[in-house]
């Protein structure tokens, strides 16, 4: 005798389907958050991507300022002997009081010579030094301001920008690339549907080979 229809097992889902709709909110939720951490980043880029390939366009007028001061004879006295090589951090009471009076950090390699020790501080956007007088403790500096393009086009090139900012250039590198990756596969999966997602991949790839090939020697 046969089990009325209402006692009958309902029929399980294709498990290929529920794995397919699976991997598809996955690749849908990395590629959302994936996009919104490299947003801005890619803004930034994307802008200083055109203002460095004009760069010869836009003017920019530096702007220098100069700063003297002296130098306490108990810090001097702190300087010490020449590192080796001629070439050393200064000593955090000297650089303290660096950082204290001019616009710069002081935590570079510094230049010694037996008159003066020389501290380079190249910054985005512009650059700067102070020169430390061995003898009288007079220091001077000079700081040269590029403006804000040239300031966005060096974090473009990670230019004197500090390990912080190189690690956040790594960490949207990485952003980017799960951006990129998770959005070619969702290409892939809706490419049925949409006849001219492979051939503007292709124009993609090709545009930029053919002109490097032919225009770039």
């Amino acid at each position: 005798m046969h089990a009325p229809p209402s006692s009958r097992t309902a029929p399980r889902p294709p498990v290929k389907k529920s794995r397919k709709a699976f991997w598809l909110k996955q690749l849908h939720m990395w590629h959302w958050m994936s996009s919104a951490i490299s947003l801005i980043g890619l803004l930034l880029f994307a802008i200083t991507g055109f203002t460095l390939n004009h760069a010869a366009d836009i003017e920019a007028a530096p702007v220098v300022a100069q700063k003297a001061a002296q130098m306490p004879p108990a810090v001097l006295g702190q300087l010490g002997a020449d590192p080796a090589g001629g070439k050393g951090v200064l000593p955090r009471p000297v650089a303290a009081w660096v950082e204290d009076h001019f616009p710069v950090k002081a935590t570079g390699e510094a230049e010694w010579s037996a008159d003066e020790v020389y501290l380079p501080a190249p910054r985005p956007g512009g650059d700067a030094w102070v020169a430390i007088d061995r003898a009288s403790g007079a220091v001077s500096s000079e700081i040269t301001d590029r403006g804000w393009i040239s300031y966005l086009n060096d974090l473009h090139k990670g230019r004197n920008s500090g390990g912080e900012w190189s690690l956040f250039i790594d960490v949207f590198a990485f952003a980017c690339l799960i951006f990129a990756l998770t959005g070619l596969v969702l290409l892939w999966l809706h490419s049925a549907k949409r006849k001219s997602t492979w051939p503007l991949v292709g124009a993609g790839l090709i545009l930029p080979a053919a002109i490097a090939i032919l225009f770039i020697h």
